[in-house]
């Protein structure tokens, strides 16, 4: 529901904002009965708490809207059975009881009115008996004003259960109930609408306030007969959200304090994965679940949706998380085999929902916690006496006395604990991983079925059979637009160290559409890193959470747990040897079955064919999937003097956008094997637009010609260099991984975590579905003629002889400054005039320097700006402040000695002391040493 979700006029993707970027950072945690006895103590230790977080949300300039806060608790029957009484009928049962609490339009009568004819129809249809409506009592002016503009009316609906249906049968029945009514109100166009919680288990009360306010505004939690054995509560703060009644916290299950990088990818997996879901107890309600993750949610709205039906469809509640939310298993030696073969099993359905995280999340039975892998957000808990848990952000939110706690502690990273009310347990980490290792014989399902690549293929890497061929090694390099330059400054330090090459910061050559030369379509990309809230990782001294392992094949129905779901290929990396390739392409297992796709088209077609080809080869790879392959290999080896090669990235995007379309994508796993992508950034961006391996066949080529011409080093062979290569690419991709938060290669394939510039909508539609594109350009046209100029260029009629040195490489200048070559930003005519400006002064040195700078080309998309005219009168230089006046407002930005170095930061204060304008010290202060002047007269002192 687009629209039902929202619960104010927020700016549709049009604008440079976009909603399915929405993130949060808040305060979270529940307080619990561990004995299961229901009391208002428990809510008022949630409610105390939730207050206690303030500092963790948000308030408007009015001081009450809130960004949102919320509790979750068990439905509290005394308050509803006075209710049940009063609407004319008898509760029985307490537990056949279910409360619908729904967010109605705030400010159209019919709306509200439709809203409300749906719920009762739906509810009719499915037997559920209706009680009634209840009017949630509220203390409206508590809220600010920006609060009350855009509140909805806040109802209850009370609903029996039908006759013979077990707990587990009636909440099932309540969810298809809530996504039936929610599906009829997106039809209706029934907009900002939103059931909050609808079950007879659990109960939410949220809203666009501060905690302070919660429970002043909800008369109901100032009740005391409202008890409870588990309350979860939340304090949001949106870091780049627009706050919503509906984007407040608790959702149905869960409450977040974090963001999860790899949303994109997930939202698309699961996406991808509803094709495959199968349920006996769905059956042909199984169409109500999708989508699963509903459009338009934040980041916490759609893991609560993937928990929710993960729950819904039999998964036990605390074995969900563990599939969505893994700790770092892989390489944690202390783990028992069981318990790691059990998250090996795991793997093979989903990847993990990547990011820092702190989560607490209940279905009203079983309260619990858990933190990401990396154990990026905090949680602490107490335990007293009397069977009293609390858990939240901070310690200290609740007093308790201390002579009654017991236990007290914090989550570690990638661990969980949990309270079972039902059977009156505190569950510790360890003793919930092993319940659930032995749920099934995980080690013998994964042992049997999962087939390891390195082991198949053989872990020593042949010498290639076949000649070198110079002449045709060139043809490709050319055609695939390698350059000298990059062979030098850019392979060869892959090939001869084991890492990428080192450079300076920046890049001063045109984007890839202002750019007067043919550029690679990865150019078109820029990657997206970890911002506002978000830490990246260190992929060196934090490499053990981190993890390349790539399964690969057909990921069966997510609703099951059979032995088969294991039967995948499992490699150690996604960047494959040739010889792995081809042990890939060879398994004789029939559920291994390998095709592969030839990615060109004939150069006759011209520009025109790349289109054709496109759209072929998305055909192939569907027919290939219906024929039993789940291993499709996109190929560009077919590339020769009449047969173009479609540029790698646009096959792999095409082919996973179109699986995805057609409700077939997890059948199978693509694989590149490419000439073209070569560096670190190439590789990235075939694995985030959906290939689980790439084997780069022009670069093992090209390395035996570095290792024939001798520029390797003298105890160079194929084998080291091969693997030093392949350890670079390893590398680069834990980098450009960890500077987005993401650990794990599984959540980052598929994720698209980038941006493209400069590529046309219908281009990005087709191929990078979901890719943000602020800015137009070009489309398939373009780049088929790009693709066929390096093509024409490398295969031209004048070739030279057969067994020569092959055709020459260009150096275009895209990494140093060539007179010919790529325009820069940084010329010899620009330093020249800056030093001689810096030195003399002048006005007209001056005017020589911004002249050398306008004469080049424009470099990016500010430079195509152009200043509105102006009607103004120019007004005399004598009126305008002096030099030194503006100066003063002169400041550096607040970063600490840490961000940058003792040399950079005082060399920024002694700048600012000597015109008169002021540093910043940043977090952590200075050394007390800068107080003083230096010798010759510069002082090291910030003013701030």
């Amino acid at each position: 529901m687009k629209d039902g979700i929202t619960q104010a006029v927020r700016n549709a993707p049009t604008s440079l904002y976009d909603p399915s970027e929405e993130h949060d950072s808040c305060g979270v945690g529940f307080v619990a009965s561990v004995k299961g006895e229901r009391s208002n103590r428990v809510l008022h230790l949630g409610l105390t708490a939730v207050c206690h977080m303030v500092h963790r949300g948000a308030v408007d300039a009015d001081a009450k809207t809130g960004d949102g806060s919320g509790i979750l608790t068990q439905i509290p029957y005394k308050i509803f059975r006075r209710e049940v009484t009063r609407l004319g009928h008898t509760l029985y049962n307490d537990s056949d009881l279910a409360i619908g609490s729904v967010f109605l339009p705030h400010d159209n009568a019919y709306a509200q009115a439709r809203a409300k004819s749906v719920i009762e129809d739906v509810l009719t249809s499915r037997q559920l008996f209706q009680f009634g409506w209840r009017e949630v009592p509220l203390h409206i002016g508590i809220l600010g004003e920006k609060a009350q503009l855009t509140m909805p009316r806040i109802e209850q609906v009370l609903v029996g259960r039908p006759a013979n249906m077990d707990d587990d049968e009636y909440e099932r029945q309540l969810f298809l109930a809530r996504n039936e009514i929610e599906k009829r109100a997106q039809l209706d166009n029934i907009r900002h609408f939103y059931i909050n919680s609808f079950s007879h288990r659990v109960l939410v009360y949220k809203g666009l306030l501060t905690a302070v306010s919660l429970e002043k505004f909800y008369r109901d939690l100032s009740d005391p007969e409202y008890e409870t054995a588990i309350c979860l509560f939340h304090e949001r703060y949106s870091t780049n959200t627009f706050p919503t009644w509906s984007l407040s916290q608790p959702f149905r299950f869960l409450a977040h304090n974090g963001e999860i990088n790899t949303i994109r990818g997930n939202r698309n997996w699961m996406r991808a994965r509803e094709s495959e879901l199968m349920a006996d107890f769905w059956q042909q309600d199984i169409d109500l679940l999708k989508p699963i993750i509903q459009p338009g949610g934040s980041d916490s709205a759609s893991l609560d949706n993937a928990l929710e039906v993960l729950t819904m469809s039999g998964r036990d509640l605390l074995h969900a998380m563990t599939m969505l939310v893994p700790p770092a298993w892989r390489a944690d030696e202390l783990m028992s085999p069981e318990v790691k073969a059990f998250y090996e099993y795991q793997a093979c359905f989903n990847e993990p929902w990547d990011g820092p995280a702190g989560l607490v999340f209940s279905n009203g039975l079983v309260a619990a916690a858990c933190l990401d892998r990396n154990g990026l957000r905090p949680a602490r808990y107490k335990l007293t006496e009397d069977g009293i848990f609390v858990l939240a952000s901070e310690v200290g939110c609740v007093e308790l006395d201390e002579s009654e706690v017991i236990e007290k502690g914090r989550l570690a990273p990638g661990t969980m604990v949990a309270v079972d009310t039902q059977a009156g347990v505190l569950l510790r980490d360890t003793e919930i991983k092993e319940r659930l290792a032995k749920r099934n014989p995980y080690i013998d399902w994964v042992k049997t079925n999962l087939l390891r690549l390195q082991e198949v293929a053989g872990r020593t890497i042949p010498e290639p059979a076949n000649d070198l061929d110079l002449l045709g090694l060139s043809q490709r390099q050319v055609a695939f637009g390698y350059s000298s330059e990059e062979l030098d400054m850019v392979f060869k330090p892959m090939a001869r160290d084991g890492q990428e090459a080192i450079g300076s910061m920046g890049d001063d050559t045109p984007l890839a559409v202002l750019s007067l030369q043919p550029r690679l379509l990865y150019t078109y990309f820029s990657q997206l890193f970890a911002q506002v809230t978000n830490p990246p990782i260190d992929p060196i001294r934090e490499r053990l959470v981190m993890s390349l392992a790539t399964p690969m094949g057909w990921r069966r129905n997510l609703f099951g747990e059979t032995p088969e779901h294991a039967k995948l290929v499992f490699s150690e990396s996604p960047l494959l040897f040739p010889h792995e390739l081809e042990a890939l392409k060879t398994l004789s297992d029939p559920e291994h079955k390998a095709v592969t796709i030839q990615v060109c088209w004939s150069e006759s077609d011209g520009p025109a064919g790349l289109e054709a080809a496109v759209n072929r080869i998305s055909v192939e790879a569907e027919h290939a999937v219906d024929a039993g392959c789940r291993l499709v290999i996109l190929s560009d080896q077919c590339v020769e003097h009449d047969k173009v090669a479609v540029p790698m990235l646009l096959a792999v995007g095409a082919v996973h956008h179109h699986l995805i379309r057609v409700g077939k994508r997890m059948k199978c796993s693509l694989i590149a094997e490419t000439g073209e992508a070569r560096d670190v950034h190439q590789i990235a961006c075939l694995i985030s637009y959906g290939a689980s391996a790439a084997c780069p066949y022009l670069a093992f080529e090209t390395i035996r010609e570095l290792l024939f011409r001798g520029e390797l080093g003298e105890d160079a062979t194929f084998e080291k260099a091969a693997r030093k290569y392949r350890s670079a690419i390893e590398k680069g991709l834990l980098k450009i991984m960890s500077k987005m938060g993401i650990s794990v290669i599984g959540s980052y394939r598929g994720a698209q975590i980038f941006e493209a510039i400069g590529l046309s909508s219908d281009l990005i539609d087709k191929c990078f579905a979901g890719t943000p594109s602020k800015v137009e350009g070009i489309g398939l046209a373009e780049i088929a003629i790009e693709t066929l100029t390096r093509h024409q260029k490398a295969y031209a009629k004048a070739l030279p002889e057969e067994g020569s040195a092959g055709v020459s490489l260009d150096d275009p200048g895209f990494y140093r400054f060539r007179r010919q070559g790529e325009g820069h930003a940084i010329t010899p005519p620009v330093i020249k005039n800056f030093h001689t400006f810096v030195k003399s002064n002048k006005p007209e040195d001056y005017k020589a320097y911004a002249d050398a700078i306008r004469a080049a080309r424009p470099n990016a998309l500010r430079d195509l700006l152009e200043l509105a005219p102006s009607t103004r009168q120019a007004i005399s230089l004598d009126e305008v402040e002096p030099i030194e006046e503006i100066r003063r407002r002169f400041t550096t930005a607040g970063m600490s000695l840490g961000a940058l170095s003792p040399e950079a930061h005082e060399c920024l204060a002694i700048a600012m002391n000597r015109i008169g304008g002021k540093s910043n010290s940043g977090e952590g202060g200075e050394d007390p040493e800068r107080v003083h002047r230096r010798p010759n007269g510069d002082w090291p002192n910030s003013a701030i």
